[in-house]
């Protein structure tokens, strides 16, 4: 682009050529000379709202202030939403391990009133003396964030040490350890013995209890009955698996009140103390066998007192 200047002054006409990039920088310059003045009105309608008369001047200034203060309360009420649906679910995960810690303490026997944890800790002290700071907003997020964590991970850990726990429970549930007669001493031990019938030494391979006829024979432990029937040697008996190989056996009743295949539980009624098959009177024997090898009854039996 060319431009003549023509002037009296002048003894003759100029002549100013404009490239493209002089059209550059002049705009350049004219948008710059925009913003800079832009920026300078604002700052002042700012700085000096308060003495501002001109009605529509502070009434723009004023909805530029309510709109900044309206996108701040929706910033913290919508924090603030949030974090109170994390503190609901904090207070479930909170009940949850309250409940698992109550049936941990009863698996491991110890006193409810020793551990309440539906009541908050006792806390206290005296005032401090050293300086202190309100937190803010952003540190209280992070503290309900690391809060979260953690019980998450405490969860996790309480839950695998209850599991662990219920099943050890249920395998000592599953051992014959409760007397299967009401009596609190046993007529013939496990062991070498003299046969009542033949006078000779012989292997005994459970312990007897003599009662009456009659007296209720009850499941040692739970589990499902094998046999349920008349042995030559035995007489009425009743075989019941307990799992991991171990079984119980109950000879000698006068009555069998289980039939194979049925699930008992411990201490169910299963049968009455009689004197059949090869007996000498009313009793009950008694044993333990584990992967079809005699065991000592008196390593699983709890005798009463």
């Amino acid at each position: 682009m060319n431009v003549i200047l023509i002037s009296n002054n002048l003894a003759k006409a100029r002549t100013l050529t404009l490239t493209s990039a002089h059209l550059v920088l002049l705009a350049g310059g004219f948008l710059l000379a925009i913003v800079l003045l832009a920026m300078g009105l604002n700052y002042l309608s700012l700085r000096y709202a308060d003495k501002i008369d001109s009605p529509s001047l502070r009434s723009l200034v004023l909805s530029v202030q309510q709109e900044e203060h309206q996108k701040t309360q929706s910033y913290l009420r919508d924090s603030l939403n949030a974090m109170a649906v994390r503190m609901g679910q904090m207070q479930a995960q909170l009940l949850r391990l309250d409940s698992v810690g109550a049936r941990l303490a009863e698996l491991s026997g110890i006193k409810p009133q020793e551990f309440l944890f539906n009541q908050s800790p006792g806390q206290g002290g005296i005032l401090s003396t050293l300086p202190s700071e309100d937190i803010s907003f952003v540190e209280f997020n992070n503290k309900i964030q690391e809060l979260s964590l953690i019980l998450d991970d405490r969860a996790d850990k309480l839950g695998a040490l209850d599991s662990v726990l219920m099943q050890d429970r249920l395998k000592k549930k599953m051992l014959p350890s409760i007397m299967p007669v009401s009596t609190k001493w046993y007529s013939s031990g496990f062991g070498v013995r003299i046969d009542p019938f033949t006078g000779r030494s012989a292997f005994h391979e459970g312990v007897d209890f003599t009662a009456a006829t009659g007296t209720p024979i009850v499941a040692a432990a739970g589990g499902v009955v094998v046999y349920s029937g008349y042995h030559p040697e035995y007489g009425n008996m009743i075989d019941v698996d307990h799992g991991n190989d171990l079984v119980s056996r109950y000879a000698h009743a006068s009555k069998r009140l289980v039939t194979q295949g049925q699930v008992v539980v411990r201490g169910q009624k299963i049968a009455e103390v009689g004197s059949t098959g090869r007996s000498t009177g009313p009793h009950l024997h008694f044993e333990v066998r584990h992967r079809g090898l005699p065991q000592n009854p008196s390593r699983f039996l709890k005798m009463p007192g």
